[in-house]
Order: structure tokens, then sequence, then C-alpha cells
């Protein structure tokens, strides 16, 4: 049973402590915990006592009761285990901000009990409940990553049933599906788990000590920032890549340099696909949210459906919060909450040009900057849409001209993916640098000079920039390992690869890739859902997603022209025919670019083709497909494949259609090359497993 939200750890890591002393407190992610033996000596008033006494939330009698009854229950059912093992109450998994009810170690087996007490049913969300919990220990805590780790749903007044143990997942990463017991049933369910189980004993003292590096997506990060934690709390923070609170760490310090000396910065954080950009910018923005404070920071998207997503997922995260603690809060107060935590960049763009005055924010940080407008399409867009017919600056260059509105500082933080321009008009960093040596000569600027990777398209202009006397570079300001794909950091290297036709490299990469982040190929879409719904375990989402341009994949129900509701599809559950789940609504790039699932089905259209000569670009128009000869819409359908390729935390499926003969316009050979070169790379076949 929930009993709020976790906060450890962030409020210490704003303090004067030691690193030694936070990374002490981090570690102790539980309000109680004993060995087994202590635990069944202790009377049960102490032990709650201790419970309430390590929460800053009041508790009330519902929790109180609840607490009281899984003591009573555990106190029998682990008297055969007095002598061997430790048990954790409340346990804190930041990255979902829970708790698990309980975590018994005993023997060479971690279990996670998940009580509903009271319940007489064992309903699919507690279920998937326990095995998030059990997930989230197996994939980021270090201590737990060889444990066999069985996760159990104990619904007090339940109808007792056969204790079922489905076996056939623990060869794949040792964790058990959820086992659903009752009260009497309990004790089963360890003899039975236990007697099956082999190994070294698990040693408490080692376990705890264990790191917990997480790798949220961009909604649990967004929620965990908003209720207070710090990016450490939240992220990983091993040697394999730049940590992300390095990052953050010389973002703010960017920021208070300016601040202190009076001047003005544009700071470029750039990154590979799922590296972290966003969440170092919603980390500064959820550091100074007071609107009343000099330094209030405003987080900027040009993206339409990740601003709708984070906020409507805030606001229901904290209706779930105050409903916890027994308090009603108006879903419609709660979105108005966090509208001014996430913006629209184009709001705030109108905004400056009705008022002429400083903006309120002193820091600005825009995400996903490389998507903002060239001159030429923002002048369209305002004389066409806003009446303003002499409007001739770019995107970039207007948006940094209302910060310099500021008389004494203020910062401008760009958020940068390379190649992920996917729409006309947008101007990559490259515009963002000329506007800043074209009108802005005395900002001081900040950038990465590891920013070299074609994809960002910025050679020149960082050249340029480089011999401007104010720009300073710095290392932590690039963002080289994915985050997103946890279990292989490779994968955004191993997508460019096949997108600019190094076959050798890409065909070394998938080998490595694949010990764990599995890819596979298939001409059966039904066969793609099917490979989806097995891997996917607990909440983990995933979905079918496709080139906006992929209009002929109608004759497989997937319509890209069909109106679809992000919101629903990212955030609502698996009974909701609205959600990513049901694979029935395709998503594009434009939906899900910033964003990620666990298990991404790819569908490969031909308007996107390999071919003897490279990839050929192609649009359907009517009745036919026509050949993209412009550069710049070519570059474009290359990066809709890069931000598809790259939205799987945990593996991903590509659907490559057969064709029809009798059909011109899906002729069989229009696939068949894309999916041989995919084959030819190593990339294995549903089709013939």
């Amino acid at each position: 049973m929930q009993s709020g939200p976790s906060k450890i750890g962030s409020y210490l890591f704003r303090g004067t402590q030691s690193p030694s002393s936070i990374f002490r407190f981090v570690l102790k992610r539980y309000y109680y915990s004993d060995t087994i033996e202590g635990f069944l000596q202790a009377d049960v008033e102490s032990i709650i006592g201790l419970l309430a006494t390590s929460t800053e939330f009041a508790i009330d009698i519902t929790q109180r009761d609840a607490w009281a009854e899984q003591v009573r229950i555990l106190k029998d059912v682990l008297q055969p285990y007095c002598a061997e093992g430790k048990l954790y109450f409340e346990y804190s998994i930041p990255r979902l901000g829970r708790r698990i009810d309980v975590v018994v170690l005993i023997r060479s087996v971690l279990f996670v009990l998940e009580f509903k007490v009271g319940e007489t049913d064992f309903t699919a969300t507690a279920k998937d409940q326990v095995w998030d919990y059990a997930l989230d220990l197996k994939n980021f805590h270090e201590s737990s990553h060889n444990c066999l780790i069985a996760p159990i749903l104990i619904a007090t007044r339940a109808i007792p049933r056969p204790i079922a143990i489905d076996d056939g997942s623990r060869a794949t990463d040792n964790t058990l599906p959820p086992i659903l017991c009752t009260e009497s049933t309990l004790g089963e369910a360890l003899q039975v788990v236990l007697g099956d189980a082999d190994g070294a004993s698990i040693v408490p003292d080692v376990w705890e000590q264990g790191g917990y590096y997480p790798t949220p997506t961009i909604i649990e990060a967004a929620t965990a920032l908003y209720n207070g934690h710090s990016v450490t709390d939240i992220s990983r923070s091993d040697a394999s890549a730049i940590n992300l609170t390095d990052t953050s760490d010389a973002v703010s310090s960017i920021i208070k340099s300016a601040r202190e000396n009076h001047h003005k910065a544009i700071c470029f954080v750039t990154g590979v696909p799922g590296a972290g950009k966003t969440l170092v910018g919603l980390n500064i923005a959820t550091q100074h949210i007071d609107r009343q404070s000099d330094l209030y920071s405003v987080f900027l998207s040009g993206n339409g459906p990740l601003v709708a997503i984070l906020r409507e997922a805030l606001a229901r995260d904290r209706v779930r919060q105050e409903a916890a603690h027994a308090r009603k809060l108006k879903k419609g107060d709660a979105r108005r909450a966090v509208q001014a935590f996430v913006q629209n960049v184009h709001h705030f763009r109108d905004d400056c040009l009705r008022d002429t005055g400083p903006p309120l924010e002193h820091v600005a940080l825009f995400d996903e900057a490389q998507r903002a407008w060239n001159a030429e399409q923002t002048s369209r867009f305002m004389r066409t849409k806003k009446k303003h017919a002499n409007f001739t600056h770019s995107e970039p260059e207007f948006l940094i001209s209302c910060l310099d509105r500021h008389p004494d500082w203020a910062v401008v933080v760009c958020l940068v993916g390379g190649g992920q321009e996917i729409n006309t008009g947008e101007a990559g960093i490259s515009e963002w640098i000329d506007s800043l040596l074209r009108s802005f000569p005395d900002w001081h600027a900040y950038i990465s000079p590891r920013i070299s990777g074609t994809e960002y398209s910025a050679r020149q202009s960082l050249a340029r920039l480089q011999s401007h006397g104010k720009v300073t570079l710095q290392d932590n300001l690039h963002l080289s390992v994915s985050m997103r794909s946890f279990r292989a950091e490779q994968v955004s290297e191993f997508v460019k690869c096949i997108l600019d036709i190094e076959e050798a490299e890409a065909t070394r990469l998938q080998r490595v890739v694949s010990e764990r982040y599995p890819i596979v190929l298939t001409r059966s879409l039904s066969a793609a859902k099917a490979w989806l719904r097995r891997r996917a375990r607990g909440s983990e989402r995933y979905g079918v997603v496709a080139s906006s341009q992929a209009l002929r994949l109608k004759p497989h129900a997937l319509d890209v022209k069909s109106p679809m509701d992000p919101v629903h599809w990212f955030l609502d559950p698996k009974e909701d025919v609205r959600s990513s789940y049901y694979c029935e609504d395709v998503a594009t790039e434009f939906h899900v670019q910033g964003l990620e699932l666990d298990w991404v089905c790819v569908t490969w259209d031909a308007d996107f083709r390999r071919s003897a000569n490279g990839w050929e670009h192609w649009s359907f128009c009517g009745d036919r497909w026509n050949r993209i000869r412009k550069s710049e819409r070519q570059v474009y359908l290359k990066n809709a494949y890069r931000v598809l390729l790259t939205r799987a935390r945990q593996g991903m499926v590509i659907f490559v259609p057969e064709g029809d003969g009798l059909d011109p316009t899906r002729a069989g050979t229009f696939y068949d090359s894309t999916y041989e070169y995919l084959r030819a790379i190593g990339i294995p076949s549903l089709d013939t497993c």
C-alpha cells in the first residue's frame, strides 16, 4: 500500500552535507528494516512507531491499520526463517515515485511484497504495480541484478487459490511473474520459491550498499523532479556516461556567473537521442520554479505533443498525490498549476510580441532548439497567421532578443539534438549560432568542443563561433551516451550507421547491441504486435510508430493521417483503446519526438527505400509515389526514421511489408531491398525462427 511519494535525498542534496554523508543517506531508502529475527522479537506498536516517524507525511488511521495487518501477517509466515534474512518496509523506488510495501531477503531470493489489505480481488493494475517494482530493482539496482526476484501480490480477503509460479521468464533475467496470494497462502508461496532457488545467499549489508542507477522515461523524470527529487536521485551516475548531474551543475554555474557578473549568455547542451538533454532542462527549471525569484526559469518547447503530455502527466500525478492523503484536488486546478512550469515556445513568442518589455523569466530553456524555425519559415508564418507583414527575424534571433530586453542579465539554454530536424523550416543549431554572431556580439557563448557529427550540420558556424572572443568550450555540455536505451547505450550509434549506410560498423554494432537489446525483423504486422506483447511485462509501454510520409500502410489498418491523441496514446492504461497498448493508433515522428516507449514496432514504408545507389526518398501524393529531390526534404525524411528507430528503451521489432503484386503503389520491390539490407547487417527475422 503506497504511503506517499518518496522524497529521499531531495533535501540533503541542496544542503551542506559532505558527499559521503549524502551517499549514505540516499542508500537508506526505507522507513524500517531489521533482521527477520529482530522483526519477530519486536512488538507491533514499536514497529509502527518507527514507520510513522520515518515519513514527513501525516499518517492516517487507514495507513496505520494497513501496517499493523502487514506486520501481523509477516510475523506469522516468517517464523520458519527466523535465523536467515532481513526485511525492509516502505522501500523507495524514486523512478516510479512510489514505495514497495515490503522487501524480504531470504537465502538467494529477493521477495517484493505488495499488500492489498482488505481487497478481495487481484486487479490487473495491482499485478502490474508489483511487477514494475521487481523490474525496477532488476534493471536499476546494482545489487539486485543477479538476484532471483519474486514479486508477490497479497489480497488479504481474496478466495485462496493454488499457488501458481510461471517459471518461463526466469531464464531471461531471473525475475518471476507476479505470484498471487492470500494471507493464508503467502507462507506456501515463500516455501515454493525458496525450494526451487539456488545460488549464493544475498548478504543484506552488501545488498543495501548497491547503487541505484535508474533511467526514467521523460514522463517519469518530469514527475519526479516536479515532486522535489534532484536529477541525482533519478538518473544513472556510472562511469560510462558524463553524469547528468555534472551537466546540470555546469549549466547552473553559467546561470550563476551571468547573474553575478551582469552579462548575458547562451548555452548549448547537445547530445545523442535519449542522452538526457530534456532531463537537464527540467532539472534546472524545477530548481528555479519560484516566480518571485529573479532566478525563475521557464521550460519551453515547440513540441506540442510533449508539452501536452508532460502537463497532463504532472496534473494527473498531483491529483493522485493529493488523493493519497485524503485531499481533493480538481484536475483543472492541477493543470493550471503546471502550465507555468512547461510552456509552448510559440505562446512565449506571442506574449513577447504583445508586450515589448522584458519577460518575467531571466532564464529560458528551449527544448529541441534545433527545431526552431529559420527566417523564411518564421516570416511566412508571422505574415499569414499573425498579420505581422514586416517580421524578418528567424525564431532563434527573435527568442534571444526577448531575453536581451533585460537590462542586467539573462541566460538562454538551448537543448539541441543532432539529426532531429524533421519538418520544413527547422533551422538546426546553426541558426542559433548565426543569430548570436549577427545580432548579439556582447553575449557570452558556451558550447562543447565535442559537437562534431554530421547530424548537427553546424561545422562552419561552430568554427566561426570558436573565433568569437566570448566563447567558452566545456566538454560536459555534450551528452554522448544514450540514457534512454538502458539495455544498450550504443543503439543511437547503431541507428546512425544504418542510416549512413556504414554496413561494416552497423554489423559490428548489431552484435554488440543485440546482447542486451533485442532488435528483430518481420514482414507480418500481426507477428510484430505479438512480439511486443510477449516482451512487455508489468506496465511497460509498447506501441506502433511510422513515418508521417508512410501513406501506404493503410491496407494494414495503419493510417498516419487518422487523428490520434498523443496524451491518451502515451498516458492511458491498457484497458483504453486509445492507448498505445492497443496497437491500433499509429504515432508518427511528430508525436514521439522527445518521448519514448519500452518496446516499439517501427513500420517501414516505401517512402524511405534502400537501393543500390543509397537511400531513395519518396512522397505519396494522390495515387502515386513521387521522388523527393530537394535535399532539405530528404534530410527531414532521414531524420524522421532516426527519431522512430531511437524511441525504444528495451527493444524493437521492425515491420517491413511484403507489398502486393496487384497494387502498383505497394510493389514488393519497394520494400524487399530495405528488408534485405537490414537482414544483411545481422538483424534476425521472426519469419525464419
